[in-house]
């Protein structure tokens, strides 16, 4: 979709034919184009069907609101859900001026204008800063929010209360996990935090330590059980922590304890406790560990184990029902002791290929289990559980 067809899309005719397009979910796509293009031409018929099935595909991320908005295809992959969002959001005070220096699509400014900050926003690339305003006009909040299409250079962070920028992600090549091929790379964006009072940085939830700026609060954000992000929180805006760890929906937080040294090694116990992934990335595990009275079944692993069942939100917990060294044989026997058919396989610290493993154990039972592969020390260790 180019920024013409998006233009048109938002005329009476185009909305005629969104309309019609979302007529068409699920239907074969021939048939669907067929329909169309009796009334409209090929580009308009092309845009029209395509933000047809990105708002089905932008419900998961935006619920009801999906279907007001707009999307191009790498704008919904790298866009933060609405909930998370709006956690972010809150953190900053109502009536804040906020710079949104990598807008994309718009879910974050929608998010900062709800939360009742004023946002100017720019994105490098016309479209998609034409989507964003399209979103924020959308949504009913076109009179606190401003976008058009520039380099993040053109805002002053000291002109603004608050920073924001969500670098893009994705290359040409794909997507990157480097920061230094962020778009704008890292150091330009710690040059606009260097001149900004206080700033959130959106970036991948792994980003190399190395990469926080001394002084910030780096918070990982978990949606059920999902890490979904990081945020760098900087100046005004950082904690008195370095570190933090979110579960969402629930909001429940977790900072370091500076009373807590490294945990406990020791055997396994009648439970394995799985950490949330966040507070592996936000190195809370010795935290978890110390919550459930729990010891690690290798220092370099963040497998939990211990003997009482005890009720967290930071893990999910597993009965070990039987411990083998690693074998395809000894696990295939002993499940098929148990009638397993359904495996959930999990891994941590093993180097098994899990879909090969699945294929290999020719399960037909009808019962499910869950296997859990890692290693102690150099031995590579098979856990036969369930859910606990």
């Amino acid at each position: 979709m180019n920024l013409d067809a998006f233009r048109e899309l938002l005329t009476p005719r185009g909305q005629e034919a969104l309309a019609a397009a979302a007529g068409t979910v699920g239907d074969d796509p021939v048939t669907a184009v067929t329909r169309l293009r009796r009334h409209y031409d090929a580009d308009l018929t092309s845009a029209a069907l395509t933000q047809a099935a990105l708002r089905v595909r932008a419900r998961d991320k935006f619920g009801p609101d999906a279907d007001l908005m707009y999307f191009t295809r790498a704008g919904l992959e790298q866009a933060t859900r609405r909930e998370v969002a709006d956690h972010r959001a809150r953190r900053l005070a109502a009536g804040a001026r906020v710079a949104d220096v990598c807008c994309g699509i718009g879910g974050d400014l929608l998010a900062l204008a709800r939360a009742g900050c004023t946002v100017e926003a720019v994105d490098a690339d016309p479209l998609t800063a034409a989507v964003a305003r399209a979103n924020a006009d959308a949504l009913g909040l076109g009179e606190r929010v401003s976008v058009r299409a520039a380099d993040a250079s053109v805002l002053d962070p000291a002109a603004f209360d608050v920073l924001f920028a969500d670098p893009a992600r994705r290359t040409a090549r794909g997507r990157t996990f480097d920061p230094m091929g962020y778009s704008p790379p890292w150091p330009a964006v710690l040059g606009m935090v260097a001149r900004a009072d206080a700033a959130c940085l959106k970036v991948a939830p792994g980003i190399p330590y190395e990469f926080v700026p001394d002084g910030a609060e780096a918070e990982w954000v978990s949606w059920r059980g999902d890490v979904k992000e990081a945020v760098i929180w900087c100046g005004a805006l950082a904690g008195a922590t370095p570190r933090r760890a979110t579960l969402l929906p629930s909001g429940v937080t977790m900072t370091p304890d500076p009373a807590l040294g490294a945990p406990p090694t020791g055997p396994v116990g009648r439970y394995i406790y799985e950490p949330d992934g966040a507070a592996i990335r936000a190195h809370l595990v010795a935290e978890i560990a110390a919550s459930v009275g729990g010891r690690l079944l290798d220092a370099q692993i963040a497998y939990i184990t211990g003997d009482d069942a005890v009720a967290t939100p930071w893990a999910s917990r597993y009965e070990v029902h039987e411990t083998l060294p690693f074998s395809l044989k000894r696990l295939r026997a002993a499940l098929r002791e148990r009638d397993a058919g359904n495996v959930t396989i999990k891994k941590r610290g093993s180097a098994v290929d899990v879909d090969r493993l699945r294929k290999d154990l020719r399960l037909s039972g009808g019962e499910s289990v869950t296997v859990i592969l890692t290693r102690i020390g150099e031995r590579p260790f098979a856990f036969v559980c369930s859910p606990g």
